[in-house]
């Protein structure tokens, strides 16, 4: 050792550097080192080290969209991507020249998809002074996978039967429906399984609980627990029409928890801090995307729901802001073209819930109708936007106007607007329907003026045939006297064409009815009086086949009334999934005289009237599309006759249970039967192979001679 090093190493010895005062150096020459204005992106391809500059200008420009990279700091040239046997790792360093810009880049980039196969995650390089400080890795430990069964079960039950759920005192419980006895149960009632309410989701797969913890999910044969998603005091769940996210609101801000331990298990991050809204990916239970409440529904008590709406596919989901519409990209979640859609003084926005069969175009088109209000630079407007182009494919003005209700056929062929307009002094109302032609070209629009308001509108599942009931602003609000008038429409036919325009084909006077409920498979409404104080049921076929009918074939409305019945203080009504029954119900939850409920054949027959103390809800399990093609279908509905022979056997042996033992006894005596020809039939094939040789005599007479004698 050289004597200059000896005496360094003694001066080291001799001089604690922790002890030196380097603040006014640091001062002058600014030393501070920060990683706030670093981010560390992984998810990015790995490539060879020939491709890497090629790699990296294509980052460098994505990340340079939401702030300026620090080319001349500490990382050369603003990114760093480290190399091992000739291939980049996956992930790779930048440094901006702001902490702003560090953090928008979290906010806007983090799951952004670069490529089929690439998904970027992006963290800033502070956020590891968060971790705990172990000095070795642990690998996390991965959850053993556990099984819930087949999660659509009950679509194979041999009998087709549906389910349902009954929510009364504090009991759940799940039972198959049947058309004569009392509902079986599936599982037994669950005390405390839900503190509020339950809830399927669209396609029927997940049953959801709601706790002061968060959410719940249940699925498989025995309604077993599959997820749970923690949102503290959560009030409000939806979800995309094809399960694949939920969306939750609770009145709480989210706010992190102290320690460090209990943030790693905390499925929110910084960036979710003070977020009301959450959108969860259902698949793996964990949040997409959180969202503040706009600031006009901060304190609010009555919340519109939903916040955000679906497509179709959700391929796409929008929620509404003051002035804007914000669009997102299903699954990374970020803004569509990284902006919103201005739209000045938007109040609402619809979804077509199918592709829009558009003239001329081949691909799938995704079409949101919205409409703004009357201004002093503008005239109230309607419009139709395709997404993702933002193209304006069709508007309308429209004048003195009050309030727009948009009503989306279930095909995506037909948008009804109905708008409420006023007169020049504002004191009476009245309703006209505007109709959007979204398959002819140029999208033209059909008016029906009226003169009364319209206070409910329903399309008929599958068809454009709708009913209105509406009544007359003649400024007697007294609710006891009935004024609305029931409307079927239907379009007008001439030989066996329609010539386009709508006709009202039956129209019924001075109803107290407000409610409209169409059968899922068409063809069968209820209107319906829904009251606390009184209810009435109205069961309609709206193309009742009968001698008028068979007439005019050609003829698209033939209104029937099938039956009435009273229903004291129902609240709610819902048809099952095929059509076949409809549910109606008191709720506690709104009163607490005659509480239960009743199930009725699409027919108006009652099948079973149940009081029940405390009885807060009924829910029809949804069931999805049918997998059957159109060829299967048809085979189905040309053995019609067969299958309901079957079914209405089953139906008779759940009605009587002697009949029900004399038809297995049948059954038994049948099988039986079955067995012993089976059996002899084995029996004599033996035989027949061991090839037994056999005499078989034959006797035939043969008349010779025949002679005739007479006898005296």
């Amino acid at each position: 050792m050289l004597p200059e090093e000896e005496e360094y190493l003694q001066l080291e010895k001799e001089i604690k550097l922790d002890d030196i005062d380097f603040s006014d150096l640091e001062e002058k020459y600014n030393f501070e080192i920060t990683l706030d204005n670093y981010i560390l992106v992984d998810g990015a391809p790995i490539a060879p080290e020939s491709k890497v500059p090629i790699l990296i200008k294509v980052l460098k420009k994505l990340f340079s969209s939401v702030g300026e990279i620090d080319e001349n700091g500490e990382i050369k040239d603003g990114i760093y991507m480290p190399l091992e046997n000739g291939k980049s790792k996956g992930y790779l360093f930048i440094q901006y020249k702001s902490n702003e810009s560090a953090e928008l880049a979290v906010k806007k980039l983090n799951g952004k998809k670069l490529d089929q196969n690439h998904r970027l995650l992006v963290n800033k390089l502070s956020d590891i002074e968060n971790l705990p400080e172990d000095k070795e890795f642990n690998e996390p430990e991965i959850e053993p996978f556990k099984s819930v069964g087949y999660l659509n079960d009950w679509l194979v039950d041999s009998q087709g039967r549906d389910q349902i759920v009954l929510h009364f005192n504090e009991n759940v419980g799940v039972y198959w429906n049947k058309k004569s006895n009392e509902p079986e149960p599936v599982i037994e009632p669950r005390k405390g399984f839900t503190s509020k309410y339950s809830k399927f989701s669209p396609k029927g797969t997940y049953l959801f609980s709601i706790h002061p913890q968060g959410v719940q999910s249940w699925g498989g044969k025995d309604f077993k627990s599959i997820k749970r998603f923690f949102h503290n005091q959560v009030r409000l769940i939806d979800f995309s029409p094809n399960e694949n996210y939920m969306v939750t609101l609770s009145p709480i801000p989210i706010t992190l928890p102290d320690s460090i331990h209990e943030r790693q298990q905390f499925p929110f991050g910084k960036e979710s801090e003070g977020h009301k809204l959450v959108i969860w990916d259902m698949n793996n239970g964990e949040p997409v995307r959180t969202f503040a409440l706009p600031p006009h529904l901060e304190h609010q008590k009555e919340m519109p729901w939903p916040l955000v709406k679906w497509s179709f596919d959700d391929k796409y989901c929008a929620r509404q802001g003051p002035d804007a519409l914000a669009i997102y990209e299903t699954p990374s979640f970020n803004l569509l073209d990284k902006k919103l859609v201005k739209i000045d003084g938007i109040q609402d926005f619809e979804w077509a819930p199918s592709s829009v069969p558009l003239q001329n175009s081949k691909q799938i088109e995704h079409v949101l109708s919205y409409w703004t209000p009357e201004s002093s630079n503008q005239t109230a407007r309607v419009a139709l936007m395709s997404v993702p182009s933002k193209e304006i494919l069709r508007t309308v003005n429209l004048f003195q106007v009050s309030d727009c209700k948009m009503h989306w056929q279930d095909q995506s062929k037909l948008l009804c607007v109905k708008v409420d307009r006023h007169t020049k002094s504002g004191k009476t109302i009245f309703s006209n329907l505007e109709f959007f032609k979204t398959t002819e070209k140029d999208i033209p629009v059909e008016k029906i003026e009226l003169k009364d308001v319209v206070v409910n509108f329903a399309f008929e599942p599958n068809s454009d045939k709708f009913i209105t009931i509406s009544r007359l602003d003649d400024g007697n609000p007294n609710p006891a006297i009935p004024k609305n008038t029931i409307t079927f429409w239907a379009k007008e036919t001439k030989g066996n064409k329609t010539n386009g325009k709508y006709k009202a084909y039956k129209e019924i006077e001075n109803k107290h009815s407000n409610t409209i409920v169409w059968s899922p498979k068409g063809k069968y409404v209820i209107i319906a009086t829904v009251s606390r104080s009184s209810g009435e049921l109205e069961f309609f076929d709206f193309l009742f086949d009968d001698e008028i009918l068979s007439k005019n074939k050609n003829l698209p409305a033939n209104v029937k009334l099938l039956r009435t019945e009273k229903f004291s203080g129902m609240t709610n009504l819902s048809w099952d999934p095929s059509g076949r029954f409809l549910a109606c119900w008191s709720s506690s939850w709104l009163h607490l005289i005659e509480n239960g409920y009743k199930i009725y054949e699409f027919t108006g027959n009652l099948l079973r009237d149940d009081s029940i103390d405390q009885f807060k809800e009924f829910i029809w399990r949804p069931r999805p599309e049918s997998l059957l093609s159109n060829s299967d279908k048809k085979k189905v509905r040309s053995n019609l006759k067969e299958y309901s022979a079957q079914f209405e056997e089953i139906d008779v042996m759940e009605a009587d249970a002697a009949v029900k033992e004399a038809i297995l006894a049948r059954r038994k005596q049948l099988e039986d039967w079955r067995k012993y020809r089976s059996k002899f039939h084995e029996i004599n094939k033996a035989k027949n192979d061991e090839a037994i040789e056999e005499t078989i005599e034959e006797i035939k007479e043969e008349i010779i001679e025949e002679k005739e004698e007479i006898v005296e």
